[in-house]
């Protein structure tokens, strides 16, 4: 099981309102005008939103489960679920896409459950790579199902507009597990589904 990051030395807001401010004036403008007096405590709380993961334990999310299933054991997923996260090297945005699949061996989770995973994860400084392992490996673990899978399409604003300025690029990872992985027909059952457009798309269709 992962842990949870090490808060104890974690800096005082006052103190990271005072780190906003020297880079205010690193970037070569004056934090004491008007239009930036009150743009430490802004930035600090949108932190607070922007890295609310670390505050989350993703097993606990997961803790509650269903058994009253009338024996279903096909493929459960939740697609198209949309994250927000932040690059680790740049502290860029990565805004993305994720759909996150498993196959119930006698138990389900309810599926805002599924979404809450993967907000704990991506409200992180993150990799696209990592994350897709950190989600599927968590729901396997608690939940122990046939299979896992993973799938996260994102887009990441430290090439799109910094750097090599790739506008309209996006990074595609997957990690699959249990029987998506070694079930070449469930795999194949699986992508054929996330193939489909949508409810809303084909509504619209």
């Amino acid at each position: 099981m992962a842990e949870l990051p090490n808060k104890t030395n974690k800096p005082s807001r006052a103190e990271a309102e005072e780190a906003v401010r020297v880079l205010l004036r690193w970037a070569g403008d004056d934090p004491t005008r008007e239009g930036l007096l009150d743009t430490p405590g802004r930035v600090t709380r949108a932190y607070e939103q922007y890295f609310g993961g670390y505050d989350i334990d993703p097993y606990a999310v997961l803790n509650r489960t269903f058994s009253e299933t009338e024996g279903y054991d096909e493929i459960v997923l939740l697609r198209d679920i949309r994250f927000e996260s932040c690059c680790e090297h740049h502290m860029a945005p990565i805004i993305g896409r994720a759909h996150v699949a498993y196959l119930p061996r006698n138990r389900v989770v309810g599926i805002s459950k599924l979404a809450r995973v993967v907000d704990a994860y991506a409200r992180r400084l993150q990799i696209q790579e990592k994350m897709t392992s950190q989600i599927a490996n968590t729901l396997d673990e608690v939940l122990q199902p046939h299979g896992v899978a993973v799938v996260i399409e994102a887009t990441h604003q430290c090439m799109t507009t910094r750097g090599v300025h790739r506008p309209g690029t996006s990074l595609v990872t997957s990690r699959m597990l249990g029987a998506f992985r070694d079930n070449p027909t469930t795999r194949r059952e699986l992508l054929a589904i996330l193939q489909r457009p949508g409810i809303g798309a084909a509504a619209e269709g």
